[in-house]
């Protein structure tokens, strides 16, 4: 443990703002004076920078809702292609009815009618959707659907805010580069298209609680995220390869009996009670052919053969483990311990690469691990550039394929270039994050001496087990470049 001198000098080192080490920050700071001066003081204002960062992720919020008023009054509800060409789809009000929650139907337990027997979400989701159900006002049909829309914007509102703070908090001296979270304008636009953002909340804490040490919550969180969505339990691979490196396995074992625990305890009623009903998550996404954003889309587009669903998940399978053995090797052989939100993104941003399926609100489950693994404006706006060129493109993609002979919107090969797109701009920012595992003195969380801030225990820990050349420095060499944790609704030490 640091001494208590140590822990005065740790106290007294400032935040880390992005405006003195960040062109583009610099220049995007322009708009409200320019960049923070060398004597002011941070934290000097009524509100903190975590204050800030959740205000500005619910001003964004905000404003995705606004970019759905067209649905809302009458796209959703009027033709097929007018949700398609305001680009304001959402699958909430759709499913209030299509999935039995306007008939008071049980996820799980009760039959659907039509071609889905049962909801097609992992438990926790279904939990979620439930309760968005009964605080839904009654009325017509329309205005429930209206309504449910809106109950479950509120809620993934507050999920929004969870992520911003949790980000911000992850990174004791960085809480500033959640602003990257917050302002993120893929992140605005896909908020509302389904429920993936609670998941992310979820995962995003549980980051927050490895940081701090606390493998147990980190589990905990980390089993309830993936009782939400099957992608944060990835998460547990590239941490194996850390902790083996460090020689970490009790806080690993930890995490992991944790993760199950937790996992275990929402999925084993609705297992036990209504078998059929649970396993539909994952009969459907073995069974869901080749679908909309992925390359293998591409691929039956343009040579007009179909794939065979089976062949389809053991390539992408195949794919996937080729790339986690890159990723292991990466870990293991990098010349300084990787941070732990490097590989988390590596890890994830592999698995939506080689995916059968892209839908556009995937976005959201790599923006908070892009913004703790490179938090530079430029790529990060870059990628955003690219997303956002998506999210047009497969909304105008389908309304011109629901628009019959009139074909307003982008022909196929126009959504094959969105696709692309969207591809090469997620390689980039994964190119950028391997050549900082790579050239330690590159990445910009690690210019000031830190060692991993998101490590928890792995911060500063000596290598034990090794296969490059140059181990990574031992605790005492980190101590001192560890920053003051940052709390929400507190001023950082100093401020006045």
């Amino acid at each position: 443990m640091p001494s208590a001198e140590e822990r005065t000098v740790h106290q007294d080192r400032p935040d880390v703002p992005p405006t003195r080490r960040d062109k583009v920050a610099a220049a995007g700071s322009e708009l409200i004076g320019g960049p923070i001066g060398r004597r002011a003081l941070s934290g000097s204002g009524r509100l903190t920078p975590v204050q800030v960062v959740a205000l500005v992720a619910i001003g964004m919020f905000a404003l995705g809702m606004v970019q759905k008023m067209p649905c809302y009054n009458w796209a959703w509800f009027r033709g097929v292609s007018s949700q398609y060409t305001h680009a304001c789809y959402s699958d909430i009000p759709h499913l209030y009815l299509g999935r039995g929650f306007a008939d008071n139907l049980v996820p799980y337990f009760d039959r659907l009618t039509g071609d889905m027997q049962y909801l097609e979400y992992p438990v926790l989701t279904g939990l979620f959707m439930e309760i968005a159900s009964w605080l839904t006002p009654g009325g017509s049909i329309q205005y429930r659907e209206q309504m449910y829309w809106m109950v479950n914007a509120g809620m993934l509102m507050i999920c929004a805010a969870v992520i911003a703070v949790c980000v911000a908090r992850t990174h004791r001296r960085r809480p500033w580069d959640a602003l990257l979270v917050a302002l993120a304008p893929a992140f605005a636009l896909t908020a509302t298209i389904n429920w993936d953002l609670l998941a992310v909340a979820l995962t995003a804490a549980a980051m927050l609680m490895w940081s701090r040490g606390r493998a147990l919550a980190f589990g905990i969180l980390i089993g309830l995220a993936t009782a939400a969505k099957l992608y944060p339990v990835l998460l547990l691979g590239p941490l194996f390869l850390l902790c083996w490196r460090a020689g970490k396995f009790r806080a690993y074992g930890t995490a992991v009996l944790a993760t199950a625990a937790a996992w275990l305890a929402v999925n084993l009623p609705v297992m036990l009670l209504a078998p059929e009903g649970w396993k539909k998550f994952y009969t459907f996404s073995r069974e869901r052919q080749v679908d909309f954003g992925s390359f293998w889309l591409i691929i039956t587009q343009r040579t007009g053969k179909s794939m065979d669903v089976g062949s389809v998940n053991t390539y992408a399978m195949l794919l996937m483990l080729l790339a986690c053995a890159g990723i292991a090797a990466l870990a293991l052989t990098a010349p300084r311990r990787p941070r732990f939100a490097q590989l988390a993104f590596l890890v994830v941003a592999a698995f939506i690469l080689t995916n059968k399926v892209y839908s556009p609100q995937y976005v959201l489950w790599l923006v908070p691990l892009a913004a703790l693994a490179r938090p530079r404006w430029r790529d990060f706006l870059i990628w955003q550039g690219c997303e956002v060129l998506y999210y047009l493109g497969i909304w105008l993609y389908l309304a011109y394929t629901t628009s019959g002979d009139a074909h307003k919107g982008l022909p196929t090969e126009g959504y094959q270039l969105a696709i692309a797109l969207h591809l090469l701009g997620t390689l980039y920012l994964c190119a950028l994050v391997v050549r900082d595992v790579l050239m330690p003195e590159r990445d910009s969380v690690r210019t000031d001496g830190s060692d991993d801030p998101s490590g928890g225990v792995l911060d500063g820990a000596e290598d034990r087990f090794v296969l490059g050349q140059a181990p990574h420095p031992g605790h005492s060499d980190a101590q001192m470049t560890e920053g003051p944790r940052v709390e929400w609704g507190v001023r950082p030490p100093g401020a006045a």
